[in-house]
């Protein structure tokens, strides 16, 4: 029997942020999926999370519990098809670690993605943005706050992972306004940004403060 504690460990914390460069956001999201198999796990063997072993997570455990997650924890088929992603990947790395296990990476690798409905994503017209960037109250510290936060977000069609990590150093308010971003995949792109963007940001950086924080902190 091959104990699961140190394969996760050093999935978690050597092979995803070190060897493979996933950001800290995606292993933490990793990191939940499995403290919750786990947490199944040890509850339907009656073993500790910490003495479970890698053969004890065969292909019908995994699929209890995905059909668990639905079924008792109200899940959709979107994040059941998130904790399966995580659970292959896992089992992926196993496969070069335990060879004893290949029939059963297998096993679990064939669990089908389940088809869901996909919700067409419907946009803000200009004057709906306009309505949302007007709403915070300009004569409140945090309304100044939350202005320049959306301008940027929408003039830089930003993901929140890459607002939350724009540097106040990374932006550049002169003559030609821009931002520089890290993306998905550690990729950097330099956005140029409107005068009302720059306007607004002016605005907070004024209120804010020159520590050296992320820029909208």
């Amino acid at each position: 029997m091959t104990p699961i504690a140190p394969l996760i460990t050093s999935f978690l914390q050597d092979y995803m942020p070190r060897q493979r460069g996933y950001s800290p956001r995606t292993c933490e999201t990793y990191a939940v999926s499995f403290k919750l198999l786990l947490e199944y796990a040890a509850t339907r063997t009656g073993t500790r999370p910490s003495r479970l072993s890698i053969e004890q997570l065969d292909a019908p455990l995994i699929l209890d519990f995905l059909a668990h997650i639905e079924r008792d924890r109200g899940n959709g088929a979107a994040t059941r098809n998130l904790r399966l992603a995580a659970i292959r990947t896992f089992m992926r790395y196993v496969e070069h670690h335990v060879p004893s296990a290949l029939a059963q990476v297998g096993q679990i690798e064939a669990i089908p993605v389940k088809r869901h409905e996909q919700k067409l994503i419907r946009h803000l017209t200009m004057e709906e943005m306009r309505a949302i960037l007007n709403a915070p109250d300009l004569t409140t510290r945090l309304g100044v706050r939350d202005r320049a936060i959306m301008h940027l977000c929408f003039a830089g069609g930003l993901r929140v992972s890459e607002l939350v990590g724009a540097l106040q150093d990374n932006i550049t308010l002169g003559r030609t306004p821009s931002v520089m971003v890290r993306g998905k995949g550690r990729k950097e792109r330099c956005l140029p940004l409107w005068k009302e963007t720059a306007r607004d940001l002016r605005a907070w950086l004024s209120v804010r403060g020159v520590a050296r924080t992320p820029a909208h902190r």
